[in-house]
């Protein structure tokens, strides 16, 4: 079985060379490299990754492309995207034709992030990404979930996936979870899907989280394993990378052989267009 991981980050070091924005922390001090990841990623038994630049570098992809360019076979790219900034349209045009990637990322989950989604200026990228086949992540909370509905309904061509169930960061358990239905109502669109990353971050259970699966359940009774992608936003699990995985391969026993192809790997890299 294919076992692709939708969502890593990797990073380098704020330095005065390549500064951050003042955006967020960082998930962990020392920085992780597409070396230490990919050993991970050995250990753990994951066949690939999609890497998601983080928040905290800014508008960066430099080190991510590096990285699927040097391992094409184990990394891809949903990457960042500036669209205010000069030349932002022209870029578009071509944007997957950069070795390596494969789409856009945006996160709008926190106040100083949420202003170009609310204010309309995400317009105009919505409707050019949907007219060259740019398939989207979107990170929001459940609040803003009826925005992502409209961009839906608005773009049907448009691929959109929904980041971490939607769900609030340093939240846990019923109150992560208490807003889920705004979340499901978007399964009506056949062009939204989600990933199903981060799970254990929003618990207080222990391995294998027992806790979380009625909630996937629900997710999966809404969207079904084919919009329906495993992840693990490595770099602030607190579990180990292999339980991570056996969550969802050996602890949810409702979860059919095939439903576990389609939602370890097979369903992301073909809502993505990452070539099997």
């Amino acid at each position: 079985m294919l076992t692709v991981d939708a969502q890593v980050h990797i990073w380098g070091a704020n330095t005065p060379e390549r500064p951050w924005p003042a955006r967020l922390e960082a998930h962990r001090d020392v920085p992780i490299g597409k070396d230490e990841l990919l050993r991970e990623m050995n250990t753990a038994g994951v066949d690939r990754a999609i890497i998601v630049p983080p928040s905290w570098e800014g508008d960066r992809n430099d080190l991510a492309l590096e990285a699927a360019q040097a391992h094409p076979d184990r990394f891809a790219v949903m990457g960042r995207f500036d669209p205010e900034a000069p030349g932002a349209r022209e870029l578009l045009k071509t944007w997957r034709q950069q070795s390596g990637m494969l789409g856009l990322r945006f996160t709008f989950h926190t106040p100083i992030l949420l202003p170009p989604l609310t204010e309309g200026r995400m317009d105009w990228v919505w409707a050019e990404a949907e007219k060259h086949g740019i398939p989207i992540m979107v990170l929001v909370t459940h609040s803003f979930a009826h925005l992502i509905d409209r961009i839906a309904e608005r773009h049907p061509a448009l691929k959109l996936v929904m980041d971490h169930l939607a769900l609030t960061r340093n939240t846990k358990d019923e109150e992560a979870f208490r807003d889920i239905d705004k979340l499901l109502a978007l399964a009506k669109r056949p062009n939204i899907a989600v990933k199903a990353t981060a799970l254990p971050c929003f618990t207080n259970d222990t391995y294998p989280y027992r806790r979380l699966h009625p909630y996937i359940r629900r997710v999966y009774d809404a969207f079904g394993p084919q919009r329906m992608f495993w992840g693990t936003d490595l770099s602030r699990l607190p579990c180990t990378y292999r339980k991570g995985v056996t969550m969802f391969t050996e602890e949810i026993p409702w979860l059919t052989a095939a439903d576990k192809v389609w939602i370890m790997g097979c369903g992301v890299c073909e809502w993505v267009g990452w070539k099997l």
